[in-house]
């Protein structure tokens, strides 16, 4: 074989192995924009919503926000701490990515649930129909796996029920109405502080780096490990958060991302907010952030802490399997292109 064509196929498979798996051979799909007057899905995939005030106040949040609703047949449905039965919890998010009238599918809530709902769901329907689908944590599985499975960009944000105050709701409106490539800034407020201790970012790893974005809850990531739903941590920026763990079951789950061979694969670390995540009181035990450097130090890529993703009053909509790059010594994310169309 000429040399040449040697360059060639090893060019062609360099640039191959930088997408995730399912993606060597087509184009990641990004979804249409919104716009005032379309309509969203609302669904629920996970735990069950008890109070019919939510919802309400769900399709008010839309409607305040130009949208039309149209509501899931088994959104309120009950089967134990679940939003209704797998099976038909999937088929209204199938039906959405198939419905002409719908334009985006919403989660209602998180909690527990979406992973049971993966094998029910119609990944080439979802390819075929590239829709915006919003949600986070339990959510994180369902926005991964399409992303794997489907080749769709999904987005990490908040679900119906989270507080749609203003800085949430124009991160959002900026990635998904505007189609902007947007840059995350924490937001400072000095609140009659000479300092700022609010929304402080703490770098772990300085430097700089660029991927395809990957990543949300940190719980339902590790729980993905060994299914055919995670995307490819190559060359990727993992952004993760997550709330009300023991410091244990965090070393214990970045753990498994390390061993299992993933987290070496990553081009930086982007730590949301890990709310709730505190020291037992007494001596020896490890701070958060003790933790997070012991395992990213050594993998030398850049990473930061206290992005405004995860459980979080004032919350980010970031699109997984979009393109950023990231500044860690300025806690800076910003994205490439705009991740709808």
């Amino acid at each position: 074989m000429k040399r040449r064509s040697l360059l060639q196929l090893s060019s062609a498979a360099a640039l191959l192995s930088n997408l995730p798996a399912h993606a060597s051979l087509e184009i990641i799909k990004r979804p249409r924009r919104l716009a005032e007057g379309q309509t969203v899905a609302i669904v629920a995939p996970a735990s069950v919503t008890y109070e019919s005030l939510q919802l309400q106040l769900a399709i008010e949040a839309l409607e305040a926000m130009g949208l039309k609703a149209k509501v899931g047949e088994h959104v309120m449905d009950r089967f134990g701490y679940l939003a209704g039965h797998d099976r038909d919890r999937a088929a209204d998010i199938n039906a959405a990515f198939v419905d002409p009238e719908v334009d985006a599918v919403f989660a209602l809530r998180g909690g527990w649930g979406a992973s049971r709902l993966l094998p029910f769901i119609d990944f080439d329907a979802i390819r075929d129909n590239p829709k915006i689908m919003l949600g986070y944590s339990d959510i994180t599985s369902l926005l991964n796996a399409i992303y794997a499975k489907a080749g769709v960009v999904s987005f990490h944000g908040p679900n119906l029920m989270s507080r749609w105050n203003e800085f949430t709701y124009q991160s959002m409106r900026e990635v998904l109405f505007d189609a902007k490539p947007a840059r995350y800034i924490n937001p400072t407020d000095l609140d009659g502080e000479l300092v700022a201790r609010q929304n402080r970012i703490q770098t772990i790893v300085p430097g700089r780096a660029e991927g395809h974005l990957v990543g949300g809850n940190l719980t339902l990531m590790s729980a993905l490990l060994g299914t055919p739903y995670l995307p490819t941590f190559d060359n990727a920026i993992l952004f993760l958060e997550d709330v009300g763990e023991a410091i244990y079951r965090v070393d214990r789950m970045l753990t498994q991302l390390k061993i299992s061979g993933h987290l070496q694969k990553v081009s930086g670390i982007v730590f949301g907010h890990f709310t709730g995540v505190k020291p037992n009181p007494g001596l020896g035990n490890f701070a958060l952030m003790d933790i997070l450097k012991q395992h990213c130090e050594p993998l030398g890529v850049p990473c930061y802490f206290g992005a405004m993703i995860g459980h979080v009053d004032q919350q980010s909509t970031v699109p997984v399997g979009g393109r950023a790059r990231m500044d860690a010594s300025s806690g800076v994310l910003e994205l490439t292109e705009a991740a709808v169309r």
